[in-house]
Order: structure tokens, then sequence, then C-alpha cells
């Protein structure tokens, strides 16, 4: 059967992934979160979108200067309209984000705090402002007078700038017009961008660095004869692809250095300005910086780099942010003795942040000491700024354990900081693998090898997400821990692969990118169409981060139009339209964007009444399906089975944090019907309920 009532098959994805960004929004908008945190959604919707502008608009305007901008896309757009579109949907979601922050900040200033601009500062708070940009600011500002230069500065991509005009005493000679002078001022990221102003009635005030710098522009500029100065904030974003060196004399890890250090000078695709700024001010900006006429420039507000507002302070207003999360131990699974003895006996499941990432960090330290354990081998794709891991590694390195990494120097915006812990480990004679040729390692697994009598027995554990004490405070994953001799078997094939790349494994057990997990999770979605055929009952659930790949998608309409029930949790991209007649009448698709990032993958097929199970590091995304090392894991405890296939059925149920995705985008909420139904906190209670069991 034919679908006749839609106008394409699939959702483009960067437009579905700019209203998963509108999601973000909705929750900086929403009263019922707590008001710092509301700001803090604010810069999280900012940060998305400089991200998104480097990655995937960027990938877009390069199809069109590439000659194919009259190409249309699966979605059934070209590329030329879909820079249109994205320029259009930004500009609504950045006066819209406009829109929501004045309302915040009337909000708090009921609550007794003041965002202040340079204007409104009393007399004590002047001298103040004064005194710390003489001996705060001052020391670490860069500011550039443009009108003699022979070239323009180059703007970098994560920094604000202060655009300055001056309009000087003399006359310009052949226009007897005032003269002008332009200047620039980078807005140093050293120091926090929130300055805590004095106070003496109670009440708290904060100023931003920029205004401070605007307050003291006299200061700044007093060397000038200027009749009137005026300053305005400019950003760009850079497009953020990596360009390799083909030298090969050059290591991998110089190549990488190099392409990171390249980056800075990407090409612009993103110009942001004040649009109070005077028009001649702004045509100055603009072919200075040699904007193409198809690249995005955005008019904004007084202030950019909104992103900074996931840092604002919390000013010791505990009852304007959430409460403090406290991770649950896991049932069974004690810190006091050994963990490696109890995972001999028993799987168990880590869900963090409802559950603590320490276990993770409890069983590589005891490995590290364990006089019995010979190696350790782990892959590592983003981590913490002071990483407990890294730390456990290197200790396990100087109890003479044979520790091997493979660490993704490619993890984007992560390389430098991936560069920096491959150095030090490499340096305490831990043996690092660069990964396979052409394809990105994106798999979450670990594996040691410890000497029990005679044999080597394994222990492990595989996640859906990073090895990072950080995010695991903020992300939903799911991480197994267990002994299965048969799937760390498998796991310890993908460790040799990644050494050995053109040695291409069988897997009993593991489904892995890029030779296998696609076959495989078209046999699952196969056998559940043939169910749905005879009579057998027959589901699909499905979580995960982002859903694009054409192929599958075109299999999860086959089953649905096979009466296959399918029932989609989908936090970002969606290019599958759901319930529409004659092509996805039998699916549904709800996306939760609450106070933590949704980020476990969890797959579950019917099987006749007998459910697979699986967790993954994988999207159903064709990078992650056939162009990097990805691991999906079965679950065969069917304790843990069934704690999987019950939170996927909370998350299902949840009426308040829960939008419906469908083709034209709109965001809107699940019906609340009855009790109102917060599934990440009701997630939270499953675990603490278990603990009195």
């Amino acid at each position: 059967m034919i679908a006749t009532n839609v106008k394409y098959r699939y959702t483009d994805r960067e437009k579905s992934w700019l209203a998963f960004n509108e999601r973000v929004l909705q929750e900086a908008a929403d009263t019922t979160v707590p008001l710092l945190e509301r700001l803090r959604f604010l810069g999280i919707f900012s940060n998305n979108l400089d991200e998104f502008f480097r990655v995937r608009y960027a990938a877009i305007r390069r199809m069109n200067f590439n000659g194919e901008g009259g190409k249309k896309l699966e979605s059934g757009i070209t590329a030329r309209d879909l820079l249109k579109e994205i320029t259009d949907i930004v500009i609504r979601l950045q006066n819209e984000s406009f829109r929501i922050l004045e309302g915040i900040e009337k909000e708090l200033e009921k609550e007794g705090i003041y965002i202040l601009n340079e204007t409104e500062i009393n007399q004590d708070q002047q001298i103040f402002v004064k005194d710390f940009f003489l001996h705060v600011v001052s020391p670490d500002l860069i500011t550039i007078i443009l009108n003699d230069l022979s070239e323009f500065p180059m703007l970098r991509d994560a920094l604000g700038y202060l655009a300055v005009k001056l309009v000087m005493g003399t006359t310009h000679k052949d226009t007897n017009e005032k003269d002008v002078r332009y200047a620039l001022i980078e807005i140093p990221k050293t120091i926090n961008r929130f300055v805590e102003l004095p106070s003496n009635d109670g009440k708290k005030y904060i100023i931003l660095l920029d205004d401070v710098i605007r307050y003291n522009l006299g200061s700044i500029f007093s060397i000038f004869e200027y009749e009137s100065i005026t300053a305005h904030m400019i950003k760009v974003t850079r497009d953020s692809e990596l360009d390799f060196d083909t030298d090969l004399h050059k290591s991998f890890v110089e190549k990488i250095s190099s392409g990171v250090r390249d980056r800075r000078e990407g090409e612009i695709v993103r110009f942001v300005y004040d649009e109070s700024m005077d028009a001649d001010m702004l045509q100055f900006f603009i072919d200075r910086v040699e904007i193409e006429a198809i690249d995005s420039i955005i008019p904004g507000g007084r202030y950019h780099n909104r992103r900074d507002y996931m840092s604002f302070p919390a000013l010791e207003r505990f009852d304007l942010i959430y409460p403090k999360n406290i991770p649950l131990p896991v049932p069974g699974l004690s810190f006091e003795g050994s963990i490696l003895e109890q995972i001999n006996k028993k799987d168990f499941m880590i869900y963090t942040p409802f559950q603590s990432f320490s276990y993770l960090v409890r069983f590589l330290r005891e490995a590290a000491l364990d006089p019995k354990v010979v190696s350790i081998k782990i892959t590592l794709y983003r981590l913490a700024k002071n990483s407990q891991i890294i730390s456990s590694l290197i200790n396990a390195a100087k109890n003479d354990k044979k520790v091997v990494v493979q660490i993704e120097l490619q993890a984007r915006f992560d390389e430098a900081s991936n560069i920096y812990y491959s150095e030090l480990m490499q340096s305490e004679g831990i043996q690092l693998i660069f990964g396979v040729r052409g394809l990105k390692v994106h798999s979450k697994i670990c594996v040691i090898e410890r000497l029990e009598g005679k044999k080597v027995k394994r222990y492990g554990f595989i996640s859906t997400g990073n090895f990072n004490e950080s995010t695991s405070k903020v992300y939903t994953d799911v991480t197994l821990m267990t002994s299965h001799s048969k799937i760390l078997k498998d796991v310890t094939k993908v460790f040799d692969f990644l050494e050995v790349n053109y040695r291409v494994h069988r897997y009993k057990h593991l489904l892995v990118s890029p030779h296998y997990t696609r076959s495989k999770f078209n046999k699952l979605i196969e056998r559940e169409i043939k169910n749905a055929k005879l009579g057998i009952p027959s589901f699909i659930r499905l979580k995960m981060n982002s859903l694009s790949d054409i192929k599958l998608i075109d299999r999860l309409y086959e089953a649905s139009n096979a009466g296959v029930k399918i029932q989609l949790i989908i936090r970002g991209i969606c290019s599958l339209i759901p319930g529409v007649p004659g092509m996805s009448e039998n699916i549904e698709a709800i996306s939760v964007v609450d106070r933590f990032l949704e980020h476990s993958r969890i797959y579950i097929f019917s099987n006749g009444g007998k459910p697979d199970v699986f967790i993954s590091s994988a999207d159903f995304m064709t990078r992650n399906l056939d162009e990097r090392v990805e691991v999906t894991c079965p679950i065969y405890d069917e304790d843990i089975k069934n704690e999987l296939m019950e939170t996927f059925e909370i998350g299902w149920k949840g009426n308040i944090k829960a939008r419906y995705h469908t083709e034209d985008l709109r965001n809107f909420y699940r019906e609340v019907n009855g009790v109102d139904f917060q599934s990440q906190k009701e997630i939270y209670n499953y675990f603490k309920n278990k603990l009195n069991q």
C-alpha cells in the first residue's frame, strides 16, 4: 500500500535536528523548570546551534559550493533551498530565544536577581567595575585598531567580539564627513562572563563581562580624540571539518593536531551581529570578514555566545536549580569487597545518572591493583577534564599490567583533549591504538584478563555512552558489567580487529559495525514481519538518539505495513514520518527532553513472545552502521532484560516531557490523560523501589 497524504517519505535530517533544538528551547520556556535551569537550557540551545552550524550547515554549504546546490536530498529538498530554510528557521528560533530570555530576566527580578548593563549600575558598583576592569580584565584584553591594517584579523570561532566604532573630531577631506575608526575587542575566555556586583540591599546583581568592557571604553581608547563611541557584539561560526595533511612522513597524531589548528581558519558559515548596529558599521565588517552571499548572516541581540549561560552562577539560590541528584547503588553490587568476584557470579547493569558511574571506576581501580590481572583493554572516545578512567589505567600500567587503549583522536571537538591524554598515556607505557583507517571507533567496551589457576578469565563492560565521569551525571546511559565468557571473547575479537585491521572476525554474539550490524538489524526486523504475517504477536521498540538511515527506515515502514507495532523513543533527529496511512500507521514516535540528556540506545524485538534485547553504541544512522566501529550487545540475563523493557515502558508512558515526532515538526506535547507522568523521575523511583525489594 502506498501512502498518498504525505509529501515526502522522509523528514529532512537538518530540519529535524533544528526541531530537536526547539525542544530544548521549550525547556527554557517551561515555567515548571527551576528558573536558573531555564537560563541554562538557553545556554544549551545556543551551544547546540553553534555546533549545528559548524558541522551540519557547513556540510550542506560545501555541497552547494561543489556544484550540487540543485541536487535533491533524500528528503526531497535541494541543498540550496535547504540553506535558505535553515536560516529562516534559525532566525525564528533566535527571536523566540530572545523573548524567552526577556521573560526569564523578569522572573529573576521577582526573585531579587538583577542582570544589569553598564548604564544601570549605581555609584558603588561603578567603582567596583572600574577596579575589576583595571586589575582583572585589562591585563587579558586584546584590542585591535582596524583601519590601518593591511589584513583583517582572523575572527576565532569560539570567541565573542565587541566591534567598536569611534566617530572622530576630524573631518575627511574628500567627503566632508566625520572620520571614523573601527576596532575589535576580543572578550576574554579566561574570565567568568558573569560578574557579581557588590550589593547592600540583600539582592543579587550580575553584570556581563561584555558590559564591564563597554563601561570602560573611554579608558581603553583614551589616546583617541573621538566625539562618540559605540560597541556592538559580533561572532562568527566556522566550518569544523578537519582537513588532513597527506604528508606520509607525519604521524597520525601530528596530522590530527595540524587539522585542529587549521580548523581555526575554516570557512565562515555564520555571522551573527547586534541588529542595532549602524548600517555603515555592519557593512564595514561584512566586507572585511568576506562573508559569501550564501552564508548565514543572522541579526541578533545585544549579547551573543549565550552558550555561556550553561555556567550561570547558582548565587546560593538552591531553590532555583534542580535538586541534587544522588546516584543510587545497584542492588546486589557492593563497593565493599571485590567487584570482580561479584560480577563473576552475576551480570549487573548500571543505568546512569540514576545509578552510580563509580562502579566502572571501582572496577578499573581493582583491576589495576589485582596481582592476578594481566591485561586491560578499553576504547575511549570522550573523556572528563580530570579523568579518573585515565588515572586508573596509568595506575594499572605502573603495576606492570599490559594496558591497551584505543583512543579516538577524531572525536569531534575533543581532538585536542584526546591528543593530550594519548601523549600522557604513552609516556606511562600504555599501548595505544589509533583506530582504523577511514573509520571512527565509537564502541564503548572494556575487557580485562585475569589469571585464575591455570586459566585466563575475562571480565568487562559494554556501554551505550562514554566512559566519562562528567557526562555520566547528566547523560542517561546503560552499561552491562559481565563475565560472560562468550560475549567477552567477541569483545576481544573487536580489539584484535582494531590492532590488525585487515583481519575481519566472525562474531557469535556481538553486532559489530561496519561489518554485521546492518544485516543483523535487517534480519531482526524481517523476523517480526514474518511473525506478524503469521498472526504471531510482534513488536519493535527502539530507543536511540537519532534515526536517519533511509534503508532501515524503509524496513520499518515495511514492518508497519505488515502489522508490526513499532514504538520509537528518538531524542534528536527522526527522519521517519510516523502515523501515515499506507506507510507508517503502526509506528508511533516520541522525543523526551528533560533534565538529563537521553543518550542510551536500547533495542527490543518481540521474537514471538521471547524478546531479544540489545544495548548499543550505535544509532540507526548511516555513519554508525557503515562508517564506524560500533558494538551492539545482546542481553542474556533475564533480570537485566526485564529492567530494560520496564524502563522503556516507563519512558514510553511519559506525558510531561514527551513530544510527538510529526511530519510538520510541530513539537506538540503528548496529551496528559489522567495522572502526570514524568518519565525520568519515574525511572529514578523505579530503581529506588528496587532497593527496598
